[in-house]
């Protein structure tokens, strides 16, 4: 170990050389060198960035002009994820795929329909009531308006009234051709509908040969990542689905059951709603409730209204508390901000559909990103790669006719 004398205050001794301390060294490399590392670093991960970007962008545009399409295919996969329990029973019992597809698609439709059935002549008899209990509210909300603090004033209601309806008839071309879109539109329903149906047979029927294709397409090396994130992605898919629909049918049967007990107006729609706007996390739970709130004040008044709000409240509570954190933690992994601007982008950008199935894609999205970390953790050491799922659990290729499982 090196070691020079100093002469501090008349006392001299040994002191050690700091390491690698050399007065006369020169840097081992110039500013300029690191600078210019430093900037090309910066400029090769922008280039990646605007290239994803890009793909992004293209990949949008492909889907907005395919959307006729993947929308069927998306809303089947979704059918298929509630289905499949019953058929994947059935085939264990011997029964042919094509019979049990049959049968479970068959019991849906049925169910489907009974439900409409319940539905559509509850509505027409209470439309009317409603109907005149709406202007009652109306013109209670008017009376208060012109009372105190507002005190507006009838002349001012009045041209309100009039600026309303007469941008109602310069837009009668407008809504004339509205009417036309509707047509347009619920043909096009139909069509969607009748396709979903048909593809939803197909995936009950010959959902197990189609990870084994995939395999064979990709070949064995790529093919194993390909079947392990597919695997992974049923099974959150399906977590997903089944936790919506524990926690859907939950708000129902509360929030209508308190909608029955207070005499309601369309309480059985509104519970039906309650449950169909769970699956939409977070905004769905909001409007449906908002929506029953709104009814029992124009249906039965103030008090009833605070009541089922209190109801609501307490049950999004219960939702949001108990319900949400035990089984959507296990199933998604989402933190809720990005539940909310997945909901809010789906719904901006395809509406209640695409609000509808924004969560699920971002669920998706994120197991594909977790793979991808896993492996790379695996290629650097940094930690063991984790055990692909079950195949008998996730994807039953074994059974004759069975398609993957979504219960891991």
């Amino acid at each position: 170990m090196d070691a020079v004398a100093c002469q501090t205050d008349g006392v001299s001794g040994p002191v050690e050389k700091p390491s690698g301390a050399q007065p006369n060294d020169k840097p081992t490399r110039e500013r300029g060198d690191v600078i210019g590392s430093g900037v090309l670093w910066l400029a090769k991960w922008s280039l990646c960035i605007v290239a994803i970007a890009v793909g992004a962008w293209v990949l949008g545009t492909i889907t907005a002009r395919l959307w006729v399409v993947l929308l069927p295919v998306a809303l089947a996969i979704v059918v298929t994820t509630i289905l499949w329990p019953l058929t994947r029973g059935l085939t264990r019992r011997k029964v042919p795929p094509a019979v049990a597809a049959s049968i479970t698609l068959l019991g849906f439709v049925a169910l489907m329909a009974g439900v409409v059935a319940l539905i559509v002549p509850s509505v027409a008899d209470q439309a009317p009531q409603l109907a005149d209990k709406s202007t009652d509210g109306v013109n209670q909300v008017r009376h208060w308006i012109q009372g105190p603090p507002l005190r507006i004033r009838d002349e001012q209601l009045d041209s309100a009234v009039e600026a309303i309806i007469g941008r109602l008839q310069s837009s009668g071309a407008q809504i004339a051709n509205g009417v036309f879109t509707g047509v347009s539109t619920a043909t096009s329903v139909l069509i969607t509908v009748f396709l979903v149906l048909v593809l939803v047979f197909y995936f009950l029927k010959d959902g197990p040969r189609f990870l084994p294709w995939m395999h064979q397409v990709f070949g064995s090396r790529s093919g194993r990542h390909v079947e392990a994130v597919l695997e992974r992605v049923w099974a959150t898919l399906g977590g997903f689905i089944r936790t919506q629909a524990i926690v859907s049918m939950v708000d129902a049967v509360l929030i209508g059951a308190a909608l029955f007990i207070l005499d309601v107006p369309l309480a059985l729609v509104l519970s039906v709603i309650t449950f169909i706007g769970g699956f939409i996390p977070m905004v769905g739970a909001f409007v449906a409730g908002a929506l029953a709130v709104l009814v029992a004040l124009v249906g039965n008044g103030l008090t009833t209204a605070l009541i089922v709000l209190g109801v609501v409240i307490a049950v999004q509570q219960l939702e949001g508390n108990v319900l949400q954190p035990v089984l959507q933690s296990r199933s998604m992994e989402l933190h809720a901000v990005i539940v909310l601007l997945a909901v809010t982008a789906g719904g901006s950008l395809y509406g209640i559909t695409g609000a509808f199935l924004a969560v699920p894609v971002v669920a998706m999205i994120a197991v594909i990103i977790r793979y991808i970390g896993e492996q790379i953790d695996a290629a650097t050491g940094t930690k063991p790669a984790v055990a692909e799922p079950d195949v008998d659990q996730a994807t039953p290729a074994s059974d004759s006719g069975a398609a993957p499982d979504p219960s891991t």
